[in-house]
């Protein structure tokens, strides 16, 4: 039996495994294919690289990533500078990425290209939010290096077209890593304080890892968000930048810039003068044709006498035409008020009185003899009645020798033998008064009286 001479625990082993791993490949270039690429909320990201015949795990963490020049995505074949480790939890080992580059293409295009189609659409890039540069702007500020040729050529090109223009050199690195943070400060120092009409951002000739701050995200945000307009003229005629496409006039040089940024003095000079002749020739003609009005007015002009006089007899004219027309107007009112006054005069109500009080007085007497003639009926009538009702009088009957008997109790007019009883009282009313009697003897009348 082999003799034992050591006993490795599980994690003694990892770790000895991961000691001899990181001691002979502490730092190694490796490419491949990035898959199942995982970026959580830390920032890290975590990705399998592989090819045809294996895969390794990998980790880039969120300091290295971030200054990655391009994004990472599946399918993407990399170039990568890391060490191996081995993560010993579970016993696997992976690749601790410090650096990473696109294979074929450079990080630095890539990254352009990604960062141009992100802010495009974005709306960064649209024409309708661009700014017109002033006219004749008072003062403009070059975001610049304050050394170089480029800053003394457009201040030269100044000097020539426009010297009116106060120029502000705004000094910035426009290499290297912090001129990213340089730039849109110096952009916006210049908005927040106001300090001039117009800005450019300028930068002569390089490569592409030399103008790499104007393709970067924080230079365009910074373009974008000013609110004095902004010309880019970064590199040659050939280059083009990110910020060329934010900014709201591109330039192809900087000396190009000077020259759209202001309007050439001795051109203007020469349109002034042209403009200045044409209002004289402008101002001429009027001239001209006001003399040759004045004139024409004045052969038109009357001689003021006789105009004067000619007014007189129009104002004596018209005065007796006045004086005609208002007696004319007198006299119709008067015939109008004659004939409305007989009118009145035949409608007045004193008239309607009068007739009303003879007629008052006709249907008085009228009455009068009605009411006396209907009287003298009504005592004529009164006269008879009085004869017709004397004559039936009960009490000439009565004068007579009549009597009227009536039951003592119930009043009733006695007529018949048959409505008393023998003992009934009876009362009997004679002309000159009442006596009282009581029944002894009926008699069925059979008896004449």
């Amino acid at each position: 039996m082999t003799e034992r001479k050591e006993i490795y625990s599980v994690s003694s082993l990892t770790r000895e495994i991961k000691g001899v791993l990181e001691n002979r490949f502490p730092y190694v270039w490796i490419y491949g294919e990035i898959s199942n690429l995982r970026i959580p909320s830390s920032g890290h990201c975590y990705f399998t690289l592989k090819d045809q015949g294996a895969q390794i795990s990998g980790v880039l963490f969120r300091g290295q990533a971030s200054r990655l020049k391009f994004r990472l995505q599946d399918g993407q074949t990399i170039t990568g500078l890391g060490r191996v480790s081995l993560y010993e939890p579970r016993g696997t080992y992976q690749i601790i990425f410090e650096y990473m580059e696109p294979k074929g293409a450079g990080a630095l295009q890539l990254a352009f290209e990604q960062l141009k189609r992100k802010l495009a659409a974005e709306g960064l890039f649209d024409e309708a939010i661009k700014k017109k540069r002033p006219p004749f702007p008072e003062r403009i500020a070059l975001v610049t290096s304050p050394t170089g040729a480029v800053v003394h050529d457009m201040l030269t090109v100044f000097r020539l077209r426009y010297p009116n223009a106060e120029l502000l050199v705004v000094p910035v690195r426009v290499q290297g890593d912090q001129a990213c943070l340089d730039i849109p400060a110096a952009i916006a120092g210049i908005n927040r304080h106001m300090a001039a009409d117009l800005i450019i951002v300028a930068r002569g000739g390089g490569s592409l890892e030399d103008l790499a701050p104007f393709n970067s995200e924080e230079v365009a945000r910074a373009i974008h968000g000013s609110v004095l307009p902004v010309i880019s003229a970064v590199g040659h005629e050939t280059d083009y930048t990110i910020a060329d496409f934010t900014a709201d006039m591109r330039a192809p040089t900087p000396t190009a810039a000077a020259s759209l940024a202001v309007p050439d003095k001795k051109r203007l000079k020469e349109d002034v003068a042209l403009l200045a002749a044409r209002l004289r020739l402008c101002m001429d003609r009027r001239i001209e044709d006001g003399r040759l009005r004045l004139n024409a007015a004045s052969r038109r002009l009357v001689d003021p006498k006789k105009k004067i006089y000619d007014h007189r007899l129009r104002v004596d004219e018209l005065t007796q035409r006045m004086a005609r027309a208002i007696r004319r107007e007198l006299g119709d009112r008067r015939t109008a008020l004659t004939w409305r006054r007989d009118r009145l005069a035949k409608a007045s109500p004193l008239l309607a009185v009068e007739a009303g009080r003879r007629e008052v007085r006709s249907l008085s007497r009228r009455l009068n003899l009605a009411m006396e003639a209907r009287l003298a009926r009504s005592r004529d009538t009164q006269k008879r009645l009085e004869q017709n009702l004397s004559a039936l009088s009960p009490k000439l009957v009565l004068d007579r020798g009549y009597s009227i008997v009536r039951d003592s109790q119930s009043g009733e007019v006695i007529t018949r033998a048959a409505q008393v009883e023998i003992g009934s009282s009876l009362d009997v009313v004679l002309a000159d008064g009442l006596l009282e009697a009581v029944v002894e003897r009926k008699d069925d009348g059979k008896e004449k009286i």
